[in-house]
């Protein structure tokens, strides 16, 4: 199983406030029986550069290693580096929002507006697929689609050879579950990430999640979901 969507990462944003943090939501993954785990840090373009972004991606992640070292079970885990990408006007051109993807992917996770979606954001992510090449995953999308007064730009935008990604709460939660697993049946299939931050209000928890999906949407839904994940991280 992979979590596609982390805060793991140690005192780079909102999530894990440090390396003891990490550890234990890395042994939470575990005993939610998490193959792999892909880290996205938040980056905002308005906020930081896209190289110093990557330099503290890399500091925090040696203090994630020196905290891990003598726990030879976290070396059951297979870890990917990417980030959750905050849209921003003109993305569709940035010549460097690859460094931005998934070490060794074409993969970029999108965190949208939440606001009603406009035309120029579905211009920018066209150009993201068409003309830069890349792979685009829709962060949680079930947290955007009640902005959608107008649900034409959200209908245009999913119709787009891309990704969604939905979070792993909604799933266990009956007040939520009926409007995400509508989602999740409208799609071909999704990524499931856990979105954690923390190990209080926001710990890693797809075990649940799935288990739900399978019960709903059947063990082929699981498969590729499967399928689709290790295609994109290359494995």
């Amino acid at each position: 199983m992979v979590d596609f969507h982390t805060h793991i990462l140690p005192g780079i944003d909102d999530g894990s406030i440090d390396a003891d943090m990490s550890v234990q939501m890395l042994q939470e993954e575990l005993d939610n029986d998490v193959s792999s785990i892909v880290f996205t840090p938040h980056f905002y373009a308005d906020r930081d550069s896209i190289d110093h972004f990557i330099k503290r991606r890399l500091r925090s992640r040696e203090k994630l290693e020196d905290a891990m070292q003598g726990d030879a079970h976290f070396c059951e885990i297979a870890y990917y580096y990417g980030a959750e990408v905050y849209y921003f006007g003109g993305m569709g051109v940035a010549s460097d929002i690859r460094k931005l993807c998934i070490e060794g992917t074409n993969v970029l996770l999108l965190e949208m507006p939440f606001c009603q979606w406009k035309q120029a954001m579905y211009e920018d992510i066209r150009r993201l697929i068409r003309h830069q090449g890349l792979q685009i995953v829709l962060a949680h999308v079930e947290r955007y689609i009640d902005f959608q007064k107008d649900r034409e730009i959200w209908e245009r935008i999913l119709e787009l050879p891309l990704h969604v990604q939905l979070n792993a709460g909604p799933f266990s939660d009956w007040k939520r579950r009926r409007k995400v697993l509508k989602l999740a049946a409208e799609q071909e299939t999704f990524l499931l990430g856990s979105d954690a931050h923390n190990m209080q209000t926001r710990k890693p928890n797809l075990a649940s999640a799935q288990t739900i999906i399978r019960r709903k949407l059947g063990d082929e839904y699981l498969k590729r979901q499967e399928q689709l994940e290790h295609q994109l991280l290359g494995v």
